[in-house]
């Protein structure tokens, strides 16, 4: 594949999963918020089940390595971090502003970063680190409201809980990621929706449109499945840097969208997060390739 194309790919990625937030604040006008994200992981389960014999494309015709029993314990920590982070995040959205939600979804970088230090001992750089502080202090920016007085956003704390939720999940995921991504992402999607669907049953969610339900169900193909799959197609020929560093576009496209969509006028304090958390981003992608060229200059030798 040209690497043309594997941008365009990459970006196709970022562009599908900037789609979840800002839609998804509008499909809760008429979903529950566990009941729509048990649908969104339903609709990617589905939908990447039907993409499946085109998997093969991901390794150039190449056979994935399938799942195997050392395995089920990683996928059984992804399902319970999964559902925890899409509770936590489908609250915060319904509660927040979603330019602001969507922006906060960067502190997923920071999470997967410090699990990797702390769990497996993982080396992180100077730029990385700075990259980490940047983020971090425009997610506290983020997470206060300055508009009426200086206060806290209880909400805020829950997407930045997601966040957390989710770079434990990247860590797993890591341990079983020469596995076919395709075995792994329908898994997490069709258990997780069905979790976070018998969830929302038992506390007495219903769904009362089902036009907006088969809306749910297209946004999880598209935001998590589609994305997901384009993500991989761009990896193989990008590689993980270049790739994150495409991906990394995701946010910010969904604050845009939302821009769009609600009209909003942030606060200043939502630029000046906004211009930190760029310069944040640029750090974390220079240790990204300076990390890559290195792995790469030891393959050589």
């Amino acid at each position: 594949m040209k690497n043309k194309t594997a941008i365009f790919f990459a970006i196709l990625a970022a562009i599908f999963y900037s789609l979840s937030i800002p839609i998804s604040k509008l499909l809760l006008i008429e979903l529950p918020s566990t009941m729509l994200a048990g649908l969104l992981y339903l609709g990617a389960g589905c939908g990447m089940s039907l993409l499946y014999p085109f998997s093969r494309l991901t390794k150039e015709g190449k056979e994935e390595a399938s799942l195997e029993k050392s395995d089920i314990k990683y996928l059984l920590l992804m399902l319970l971090l999964d559902v925890i982070a899409s509770v936590m995040l489908l609250f915060a959205v319904e509660k927040c502003s979603p330019s602001s939600v969507s922006l906060l979804s960067n502190f997923e970088i920071v999470a997967t970063s410090l699990v990797a230090l702390f769990l497996f001992k993982e080396k992180i750089g100077p730029s990385l680190w700075i990259g980490i502080g940047l983020i971090t202090l425009a997610s506290i920016l983020l997470s206060f409201d300055f508009k009426e007085g200086v206060s806290f956003s209880l909400y805020s704390l829950l997407a930045l809980g997601a966040s957390l939720s989710y770079g434990l999940e990247n860590n797993c995921t890591k341990a079983i990621s020469s596995k076919n991504p395709f075995q792994i992402v329908i898994i997490k999607g069709l258990f997780s929706g069905i979790i976070d669907i018998i969830i929302a049953l038992i506390i007495g969610q219903r769904i009362s449109n089902w036009l907006y339900a088969f809306y749910a169900l297209l946004l999880g193909f598209g935001s998590y499945g589609l994305s997901v799959f384009f993500y991989v197609l761009a990896q193989r020929s990008l590689g993980a840097s270049k790739t994150s560093s495409c991906y990394a576009l995701a946010p910010f496209l969904g604050t845009a969208l939302s821009f769009i969509i609600f009209k909003e006028t942030p606060y200043f304090t939502f630029y000046i997060a906004l211009s930190i958390m760029v310069v944040g981003l640029i750090f974390v992608t220079f240790e990204r390739r300076n990390k890559t060229l290195k792995e790469k200059e030891n393959l050589s030798k």
